[in-house]
């Protein structure tokens, strides 16, 4: 589908860490193949980096025609946090000097997007008088619980951690345990509840929300954002599902070889493997490891699993030692149909390989959408942030996955780990997530396709932003 439209410079601003910036990536990449000049401002602050330099490095070599600047930022002054999204968005209050200069120094902006966490670049763009709109890299379910929240959690009988497993119920959205709400929302009198519900309330000034979902995914959710159910007597802007964007593959092979996780799987028979892989911040302690370990050695099946450090290990640039950390005899046990992956593996190209056939993952919102894409149902294992949210799309409204139960106790045993890999890989319930994530699949390909749901979406956005130019002229 082409729209002939004049070009028009877009800046992406996305919140720290890499988790953030990737989604942002492909966002860019979306634009430059529809012909628009983009530039990604990264934040810089002093006394951490928020995206690696070698993360940074990585992507601006493997993307040269996005433009990236680095927004320095001042010292915050403080060291402590009660909880470390406080510092995030410490930080980007005090980036806005920063993004408002490099902003003036730039010809004509037509659209600044900021990630969900920069709620307070909105002010700076109403100074300059750029169109904001939020790219919500999350799904489209946890965009109409948190846009509800201000309405709902301050007429609640107390916080969400004091209700368990009390079910709550959203527009658009599956019932949900208090127990599975974001972890940033549990106490309703801490400090960092109390700054994510200024943000939710303020989220809706935005003049709209790209999401990183497609409609057939997730279309109840969108339907409650379009009908105003979320924000009652209040408009929603509009709701653009232009996903899914997920990093294509990487072969993070030293020599730029691939990764030798990748020629054991050539290996393995077609979906025979349980993959294992918990994000770039997901640990487990030594016990929960040797419990993982012993469900794996009993489920009888094929596993590739990426092992970190267990927290108790404070120094986290250091390899896990796998003697010390998983239970004696493991590792030779297993040796024939195990593989252990320290700290790192390509999970993109993972979960596309034939021989994968079950993700046991964390629901960060990038992984279930690489697990969709690649057809592969999902064993949910939630860990913090919103991925309980999560677990309860993929579960209940997707039925894409099944979840681990004990999470919510801090520990999963064995036996469990053990039943959810044979429900999985050897099923009649298995079979049916198998053919569930066939018509997934199919339809996140057919989204983005010229003419597709997202690809129309994504059009429609473009159309608005030359409202705002023809009405900035006119």
């Amino acid at each position: 589908m082409s729209v002939s439209m004049t070009q028009k410079t877009v800046v992406l601003y996305p919140s720290l860490g890499v988790g953030h910036l990737n989604p942002m990536v492909e966002l860019a990449n979306v634009f430059l193949r529809l012909g628009q000049a983009v530039v990604i401002a990264v934040v810089n602050p002093p006394d951490k980096d928020a995206v690696s330099e070698d993360a940074m490095a990585r992507l601006s070599t493997a993307n040269p025609a996005i433009t990236f600047r680095l927004l320095p930022v001042p010292s915050c002054g403080k060291d402590h946090y009660s909880h470390p999204v406080l510092r995030t968005i410490d930080v980007l209050r005090a980036a806005n000097p920063s993004l408002r200069e490099f902003l003036r120094t730039l010809p004509a902006v037509d659209a600044l997007v900021v990630d969900m966490f920069c709620v307070d670049a909105l002010d700076v763009a109403a100074e300059l008088d750029i169109p904001a709109y939020f790219f919500f890299a999350s799904a489209v379910g946890d965009l109409a619980i948190m846009l509800h929240l201000p309405y709902y959690y301050p007429a609640a009988p107390c916080s969400f951690k004091d209700m368990g497993k009390t079910v709550l119920r959203f527009p658009g959205v599956p019932p949900i345990r208090a127990v599975d709400m974001s972890t940033t929302m549990l106490d309703r009198e801490s400090d960092i509840a109390k700054e994510r519900l200024r943000h939710y309330t303020r989220m809706p000034g935005a003049r709209g929300f790209l999401t990183n979902s497609f409609d057939w995914l997730e279309a109840r959710a969108l339907e409650a954002l379009r009908y105003g159910l979320c924000t009652p007597g209040r408009p929603t802007p509009p709701v653009y599902c232009i996903g899914p964007l997920v990093l294509p593959g990487q072969t993070g092979g030293s020599a730029g070889g691939r990764h030798a996780c990748l020629e054991w799987l050539d290996a393995q028979p077609e979906r025979g493997v349980v993959f294992l892989c918990f994000g770039s911040l997901g640990t487990f302690s030594a016990a929960q490891l040797a419990e993982v370990a012993r469900g794996l050695q009993d489920s009888g099946h094929r596993f590739l699993w990426v092992v970190r450090s267990p927290p108790e290990q404070k120094d986290e640039s250091v390899e896990p030692d796998l003697q010390a950390s998983l239970p004696e005899g493991f590792l030779e046990k297993t040796a024939g149909r195990g593989f252990v992956v320290k700290n790192w593996a390509p999970q993109a190209e993972v979960l596309r390989h034939g021989a994968v056939g079950a993700f046991v993952t964390h629901c960060g919102w990038n992984s279930v959408l690489e697990g969709i894409v690649s057809g592969v149902p999902m064993i949910c294992w939630p860990l913090y942030a919103e991925q309980r949210m999560n677990k309860v799309h993929v579960v209940e409204e997707m039925k894409v996955g099944v979840a681990v139960e004990g999470y919510e106790e801090g520990l999963v045993k064995a036996e469990e780990v053990a039943a959810k890999v044979r429900l999985v890989m050897a099923s009649e319930e298995g079979s049916k997530l198998r053919e569930k994530l066939v018509a997934a699949k199919e339809m996140a390909a057919a989204a983005v396709k010229d003419g597709g749901s997202s690809d129309v979406a994504f059009h429609e956005f473009l159309m608005d932003l030359e409202k705002c130019r023809s009405e900035k002229s006119g």
